[in-house]
């Protein structure tokens, strides 16, 4: 047995966790050595009872590590441990850093600057539509978008990511086993991740299910990978507000989308606004904030003589667009009308030509040309 192996093995075990696996690698130094290591040496860390210490020294009659390997083989998974170099750099300096990573897809060393977006399973039209449209620009400016793929925000934080393009990165950290997909509706949006836009990543073993203790562990892994937590539409008493404080105790800046007063679902993100999270209206809100980031180059001022756009860049279909725009403001309904083409189509059209500075929106919603 390697030690990584060894590793897997205890984060498999139940009821020990990382944190007293640690005080036991400080004792015995390796985690092969504590499987090895006789009870009454395991109960002389504090926090091991002769409970949990049987528990290690019998590992074999409660888990089978052979199978585990054996099944994420078969499922095209990869499991990472500290000793890895793909272990992802934010979370080793974490109070509780996971003891193994279950990958489901890639990862990158772009996912080290990563943002969090969190919010409300129960969502209005606003927070859908702005959660996807503040995804797709923050990812398309470099950051790696990640969240939980529950139903609601988390699952539109990943599809406007997804429609950022081909290099838009967007991490799933889940809680439950990746042999266990929740929600299951969401599978087809896991398995769009893991293919060629990210990962759907678990610290759990296969085949764990979700449960009340398994979300907020997730949520401590969302709040540390990420350099900042944005939070779009949420109730004041939820799990995304548990993800906003854990983050504020780690140091991390937090950004709220303000909501109507009268919505106890923008009742987390209006309190978390007034204790002092950043107001976000648009992307430019956080990425200003942000732009000390190697991959990101964020204008800070516009020129003082307007050039002609390149447009260059543009796809087909974001051609056609920005050519029926001009100076003159123009509804949605018109931009139909005069493109032919359906909101499917025109929608993210607007949102890439809107990030790269080339229109502007109004209430309305109306465009125009900058």
């Amino acid at each position: 047995m390697t030690n990584r192996e060894a590793t897997i093995a205890l984060n498999m075990l139940p009821k020990i966790g990382s944190v007293r696996v640690r005080k036991l690698l400080e004792l015995l130094g390796s985690a092969e050595s504590i499987l090895k290591a006789p009870v009454n040496t395991l109960t002389k860390v504090s926090g091991i009872g002769n409970e949990t210490a049987n528990l290690i020294n019998n590992w074999e009659d409660h888990i089978d590590l052979t199978q585990e390997l054996s099944e994420a083989a078969s499922r095209d998974l990869t499991i990472v441990t500290e000793e890895d170099e793909s272990y992802p750099a934010p979370l080793r300096n974490m109070y509780d850093p996971p003891l193994a990573l279950y990958v489901w897809g890639k990862l990158s060393s772009r996912d080290n600057h990563a943002i969090s977006m969190v919010g409300s399973r129960k969502t209005s039209n606003y927070g859908r539509e702005t959660a996807r449209k503040l995804a797709l620009q923050l990812a398309s400016a470099g950051l790696t978008i990640i969240s939980g793929m529950a139903r609601g925000i988390d699952t539109y934080s990943h599809e406007g990511a997804i429609a950022s393009g081909k290099n838009g990165r967007t991490i799933a950290i889940i809680g439950s086993g990746l042999g266990q997909i929740y929600p299951p509706e969401n599978m087809a949006l896991a398995e769009k991740i893991a293919s060629s836009h990210g990962a759907v990543i678990s610290e759990f073993p296969i085949h764990i299910p979700p449960s009340k203790k398994t979300f907020p562990m997730r949520n401590r892994i969302v709040a540390a990978w990420s350099e900042a937590t944005l939070v779009v539409e949420c109730p004041q008493w939820s799990g995304s507000m548990i993800t906003a404080n854990l983050a504020t105790e780690m140091g991390k800046p937090i950004y709220a989308v303000p909501g109507q007063i009268d919505r106890p679902t923008s009742a987390g993100c209006n309190h978390l606004i007034r204790e002092g999270a950043t107001l976000v209206t648009k992307a430019e809100d956080i990425l200003d904030d942000m732009s000390t980031l190697p991959l990101l180059d964020i204008p800070h001022h516009e020129p003082l003589e307007k050039s002609a756009p390149d447009l260059s860049t543009l796809s087909d279909v974001e051609t056609l667009v920005y050519e029926k725009l001009s100076a003159e403001e123009i509804t949605i309904d018109q931009l139909v009308s005069a493109t032919q083409l359906k909101m499917p189509a025109l929608l993210p059209a607007l949102l890439t030509l809107e990030m790269k500075k080339l229109i502007t929106q109004l209430p309305g919603p109306r465009y125009k040309t900058r």
